[in-house]
This record gives structure tokens, C-alpha cells and sequence, in this order.
């Protein structure tokens, strides 16, 4: 009887909350944030894994400082970007997986954190 080869787990071939990609945003109408660019995974990853859309925050190497309080600035040490950027999270959306073209970077624990409290304030869950 031959011997069988142990199952290699095939590599991850989803996105994953927290990680960074080059992503596809156009065609967008009116104020919405447009081009090619990158954008973070904010969707968890149960539906991430399973879903062929995923939700993401638009990033703009366009930073304010003090930042608003629904963006969030990234360091290029913290998130795998070339520059200082701002994630956007008034500038959320539902994309199709296929938009993602390129895996950048990913941000830390702490981060997401922030990302997450950005969040809560831009739907208005939490009190200003």
C-alpha cells in the first residue's frame, strides 16, 4: 500500500479584518472617495472567509492633524504603507472581493482598536 503525503494546508485565499489592500474603488459618484488606493479590511472574518464581498475603510495619504474623529493616522511602520496615511472611516463600503488586487500590509491590534472607536463614532454608536 502506498503511503500517503500528509495534506498541506492551503494558504489563505481570503481577506482578513485588520489587513491592508490595494483596492479598486472606482467607478464612485459624487463625494465618494475614488481611485485606486488602498483600504482596510474592517469585515470579520468568519464572513470574510465564507463571503465574496467584504466591507473596507478607504485610506488617503491625505493626513490631518489632530485627525477627525472618525479617521485614524497610520504610520507606515504600523501598517506596511510607504507614507503617513489616514484610514477613513466615514468613507466605509461593501466591495466585491475582486476589487482587492494587492495585499499591502496589515495594522496591529492596537490600531484596529482606534479603527474601531472611529467606527462606533462615524455610525453615531457611541455619544460625542
Amino acid at each position: 500500500m502506498a503511503k500517503t503525503r500528509p495534506r498541506r494546508r492551503s494558504r489563505q485565499s481570503w481577506p482578513q479584518r485588520g489587513e491592508i489592500y490595494l483596492t479598486a474603488l472606482d467607478p464612485a459618484l459624487g463625494h465618494e472617495i475614488k481611485k485606486t488606493r488602498p483600504a482596510l479590511i474592517i469585515q470579520n472574518d468568519i464572513t470574510n472567509q465564507y463571503g465574496l464581498t467584504t466591507v473596507v475603510a478607504a485610506i488617503t495619504s491625505k493626513v490631518t492633524i489632530p485627525p477627525y474623529p472618525n479617521e485614524v493616522v497610520v504610520e507606515p511602520a504600523q501598517s506596511g504603507l510607504s507614507v503617513i496615511s489616514t484610514v477613513r472611516c466615514d468613507q466605509i463600503r461593501t466591495v466585491d472581493r475582486r476589487r482587492l488586487l494587492k495585499k499591502l500590509g496589515k495594522v496591529d491590534a492596537g490600531v484596529m482598536r482606534k479603527i474601531d472607536e472611529a467606527i462606533k463614532i462615524s455610525l453615531g454608536l457611541v455619544a460625542l
